[in-house]
């Protein structure tokens, strides 16, 4: 009888399968979801997660310009880490936050996934666990070639059962390991573990409606419950116990929750959460994104000059403004304000982004040099938008610089991924630039990248 070794392996890469599955489900090896799902990139909400942040940064002992705090658009009530200094939250778990201190507790139990390097090191309990799980089969193997068939079964088993264990109880480790460094930088930065406690008592009431099992054993955390326990004590004798939000934080987390809801929700469920009757900033917010996705433009606008009544240069509403009018297919009306919002910020990329995006609209040649120059000094300050770089394009290619317009496009497909066709364009720009500028080594660089991305698809 043949010794069944591709049997063995196809069970032992099944078993990998579901431990990677379960660490998926942890939030540990998510980074390839987080980019299949849609990024949300949004000049308002990016700079009130990195003042939100900041504290907790420096008391992790990261430097801030080197963490990202990101959002991506899932509905579900979550946040992970996928390796290097990024943070990942998804929509859901903002949209049902009461507050900004409970976002600061989970951003600071995130914070200590990664200065335990927890990402990296989940594949310790990997390694573990499907060494454990080889070593069964094959004594369940060697039990069946003998003729029990039964008892090699039951190896097996046991086997899966015991390694599944062994990973599932390292990750509860790490979990609390985050848990316990999450509170330190909380006492660390001054501030609150109240809305710490508070959201993890929210998940606990989740996993009660949802009749999550209890049993340790077969979760990647550990219960909601024992958490609570556990920082009770820790939080409750911190300084910072009674210690609140800063007011004006806490009012920019309200609106950006409120514009998140709004840009993400069913128009129908954000009228629901933010009636007409509702004349706060957030609830006019939330109903201007909602009339906007509806297409009633005159009621996205109604809102928009309202909340401009109470700060007519807010940056911020003015980029609303900007955005409902350009989207409307009035690229001309939405030049003013977006060039108002993007000095007001200091040239925020994002909103330099869009008005160029309106400059370009507008299909007037004469706005061509201001495009250029507004996405250039854009995209140098970040080239992580591959929106910008198209749109780019589009200037050069109109200019009849399509050396120029090539590279911009390669830019684009590189950072989505898309070697080849990133190699493709790289290549038309090389043969139209002059060797040894910049934008020639840039071309060189990417064909390079591109060519050896190629290569380990090829290999694969």
């Amino acid at each position: 009888m043949a010794f069944p070794i591709p049997s063995l392996a196809g069970r032992a890469l099944r078993m990998l399968a579901r431990i990677c599955a379960v660490l998926a489900a942890a939030g540990l090896i998510a980074a390839q979801g987080a980019w299949a799902q849609s990024i949300l990139r949004d000049a308002e909400t990016e700079a009130l997660m990195q003042d939100a942040s900041a504290p907790l940064v420096r008391a992790a002992g990261f430097r801030e310009r080197n963490v990202q705090i990101m959002v991506i658009n899932d509905p579900s009530i979550n946040a992970f880490v996928a390796g290097g200094q990024a943070v990942w939250f998804h929509s859901g778990l903002i949209a049902q936050a009461d507050n900004l201190n409970q976002v600061q507790g989970v951003m600071a139990h995130e914070l200590g996934h990664v200065e335990g390097g927890h990402v990296i090191r989940s594949m310790e309990g990997i390694k573990e666990a499907t060494g454990i799980q080889l070593v069964t089969l094959l004594l369940g193997a060697a039990a069946m070639a003998a003729g029990g068939g039964e008892a090699g079964m039951g190896i097996m088993a046991m086997g899966q059962q015991a390694a599944m264990g062994k990973f599932l109880a390292f990750n509860r480790a790490q979990e609390s390991s985050a848990d316990a460094a999450g509170a330190r930088y909380l006492h660390d930065a001054g501030i609150s573990g109240k809305g710490s406690l508070e959201f993890f008592k929210k998940l606990q009431n989740l996993e009660y409606r949802l009749y999550v099992p209890q049993d340790t054993y077969f979760r990647t955390h550990p219960l909601s419950s024992d958490r609570v326990a556990t920082l009770t004590h820790v939080y409750e004798n911190d300084p910072a116990w009674n210690k609140p939000t800063d007011p004006a934080l806490e009012a920019r987390f309200q609106r950006v929750k409120a514009k998140l809801i709004g840009f993400v929700s069913e128009p129908q469920r954000t009228l629901q959460l933010y009636p007409e009757t509702d004349l706060s900033v957030p609830a006019r917010y939330a109903r201007a994104y909602a009339y906007h996705k509806s297409a009633y433009t005159d009621k996205a606008l109604g809102e928009v000059e309202a909340l401009l009544k109470t700060a007519p240069h807010d940056p911020y509403f003015l980029e609303l403004e900007g955005q409902v009018l350009l989207e409307s297919g009035k690229p001309a009306q939405a030049i003013p304000p977006l060039r108002e919002a993007v000095e007001r910020t200091g040239g925020q990329p994002l909103i330099a982004t869009l008005l160029g995006h309106a400059l370009l609209a507008t299909d007037d040649d004469a706005y061509l040099a201001e495009a250029e120059r507004v996405l250039r000094n854009a995209l140098s300050r970040d080239n992580d938008n591959p929106f910008g770089w198209y749109a780019l394009g589009n200037v050069y290619q109109r200019k009849g610089d399509t050396a120029r317009a090539a590279l911009a496009t390669a830019e684009r497909y590189s950072m989505e991924g898309q070697a080849a066709l990133a190699l493709r364009h790289a290549e038309v720009a090389m043969s139209g630039i002059s060797q040894g500028t910049p934008d020639f080594i840039r071309a060189q660089d990417i064909a390079m990248v591109s060519r050896a991305a190629m290569e380990r698809t090829r290999k694969k």
